[in-house]
């Protein structure tokens, strides 16, 4: 169901090869397929994706299914099998981009990977996500993106100081290294575009081919590019950053505070004009114009000072109360918001954050709208997650295979 856009994707033309499962590669190459990449998936035949599987089922099928897979197309192939490692080639010397998570040496065992390919297609982009990356001593441990949390270092950091660290609530690390294959992708194309462009599918004198290469994403390095200023603090000051619960270390005030009727509410006061603004709005003139807490380095040292007078105004608060107050203030203030909350909220339905769509069986269901918003090229849901198998057949013909030949390849269980 297609969510009325008319205008083409930026990638509209871009053909992508998705050889993975779960999370970190089928995000990646979901994003290119939301604004206009035409994304074939392969799968295993019988069960496919294991996410198809996961958390909250519609007639055995996941309903994230239905996000991470839309707009892609689902072809099933038993990549044991020689002849499904074949059509898998010759999808991959197709395409503009392959997004592949497998354990690193896998896709060699099937002549697959990137040196078999580029000997072949100079042009090859291919984007590798995996737990350590494609080199190093870890290379060929499993790497979830929990392991790439803990050791990117965001897991060290979460929670508070006094209990063990925890994970937030949704796999952070395989969708970062997912919006980092993106960026990979994205630099790769422009640089294949400006050595050359796409290969013209002919080899030696004859053949044409801009410079493709291999983006090579670990989970715990595209988790520890996120981890600010933490390096050149231990280096140069011994600064290990350590757990503050809901507060924001070294920046004053940032924190979660509850207010009088039990609800948690995050207020940034932490620039030094806003916390005037913010101190004066509950009442603390005292604090507004205390010269010694008119800049950060003077609120670091007396934070738990200032976190007590907020959070003593916050008690005699309601939520609604408080962020009336605080945004009449100007002062940066949020509730935490739930799923409910989100689709109730206004903000979110000016934005178009929720598109409306339906099910085969006509049932409804709205999917989360896709981002960023782009003013010229936008993306679109053109479907939602296919059926496993759903365009097998459509790619075999686009490749050449006839139907004989494709119930050859379906009675042998390579398809």
């Amino acid at each position: 169901m297609s969510t009325g856009t008319s205008k083409p994707g930026p990638l509209a033309g871009i053909k992508v090869l998705e050889l993975g499962t779960l999370i970190a590669g089928p995000f990646c190459s979901r994003m290119l397929a939301e604004f206009g990449a035409d994304v074939i998936k392969v799968e295993a035949p019988g069960n496919g994706d294991p996410l198809r599987q996961w958390r909250v089922l519609k007639d055995g099928t996941s309903l994230w299914w239905s996000v991470q897979a839309r707009n892609k197309k689902s072809i099933t192939l038993n990549m044991k099998d020689e002849r499904a490692q074949e059509i898998a080639r010759k999808l991959a010397l197709e395409a503009d981009v392959i997004i592949e998570n497998y354990r690193p040496g896998v896709l060699e065992k099937w002549k697959l990977g990137y040196e078999d390919l580029r000997q072949i297609n100079p042009a090859t982009i291919m984007v590798r996500l995996s737990g350590y990356g494609q080199t190093g001593p870890l290379r060929d441990l499993p790497g979830f993106g929990a392991i790439g949390e803990s050791m990117g270092g965001i897991r060290y950091v979460s929670g508070h100081p006094d209990r063990p660290p925890v994970r937030i609530g949704i796999s952070i690390g395989d969708s970062i290294a997912a919006l980092h294959g993106v960026i990979g992708a994205m630099m790769a194309l422009r640089h294949r575009d400006v050595t050359g462009g796409r290969w013209n599918g002919k080899q030696g004198d004859d053949s044409v081919a801009g410079q493709g290469q291999m983006v090579d994403v670990a989970l715990y390095e595209a988790v520890f590019n996120m981890m600010e200023s933490m390096v050149p603090e231990f280096d140069f000051a011994g600064v290990v950053r350590e757990r503050t619960g809901g507060a924001l270390p070294g920046i004053v005030p940032s924190n979660t505070y509850t207010t009088g009727d039990g609800m948690n509410i995050v207020i940034a006061g932490n620039g030094d004009a806003i916390f005037k603004r913010l101190m004066t709005a509950i009442g603390r003139d005292d604090m507004a114009s205390d010269p010694g807490l008119a800049r950060n380095d003077g609120r670091v040292p007396r934070t738990a000072e200032i976190d007590a007078a907020i959070q003593q105004w916050c008690s005699t608060q309601s939520i609604d109360n408080a962020l009336t107050t605080l945004q009449a203030a100007d002062v940066p203030v949020g509730k935490i918001y739930s799923v409910k909350d989100m689709m109730s909220d206004a903000q979110f339905l000016a934005r178009d954050m929720f598109e409306q769509h339906q099910f085969a069986d006509g049932t409804p269901v709205k999917l989360p709208g896709i981002t960023p918003k782009m003013s010229e090229t936008p993306g679109q849901t053109k479907w939602l997650g296919p059926e496993l198998g759903a365009h097998s057949d459509e790619i075999l013909q686009s490749l050449g295979y006839d139907e004989a030949h494709i119930k050859m390849l379906r009675d042998h269980g390579v398809v």
